[in-house]
């Protein structure tokens, strides 16, 4: 069986995070900043989305700082469950029955960010991440009754 070297490995969790990160954090940013939220929740009533207001804030939020945080590696397995939620809410709400092509409102690009997301979730940031850089200064930092926490 054939296995990417770890460093190969870590880049592409680090283009995965980068890409899937920036269209969240793009996502999140036009419904809190550009649209905003009141339009936002008037589009998800428009759509039959349950509490149209609450799922336009927490999709804007999760989308948001979820994004933001894949971009830099941190709490990537919370922050991928959440998006993973986000956008399989989006499929059951939304885009379910609607077929595969997003141009006549089908589920493809809540599905591929969605799976994305929660394989994130399952793998982790990778060595170029805070997530990383956090658990290596852990495992580094002396431990013991006459060290300073």
């Amino acid at each position: 069986m054939f296995v990417f070297p770890a460093q190969i490995r870590d880049l592409a969790i680090l283009i995965a995070r980068l890409g899937i990160g920036i269209i969240f954090f793009a996502h999140g940013w036009q419904k809190l900043f550009t649209v905003g939220l009141g339009p936002t929740a008037a589009g998800f009533k428009a759509m039959g989305v349950p509490l149209p207001t609450l799922s336009a804030w927490f999709a804007g939020l999760v989308e948001f700082i979820g994004g933001a945080m894949l971009i830099v590696g941190l709490l990537v397995p919370i922050a991928g469950v959440l998006l993973f939620l986000d956008m399989l809410g989006a499929f059951f709400t939304v885009h379910v029955g609607h077929g595969l092509f997003v141009g006549s409102g089908g589920s493809e690009l809540v599905i591929a960010l969605g799976v994305g997301s929660l394989l994130l979730a399952a793998v982790g940031a990778g060595l170029y991440s805070i997530d990383h850089a956090i658990t290596a200064n852990r495992a580094t930092r002396p431990h013991g009754p006459n060290t300073i926490p």
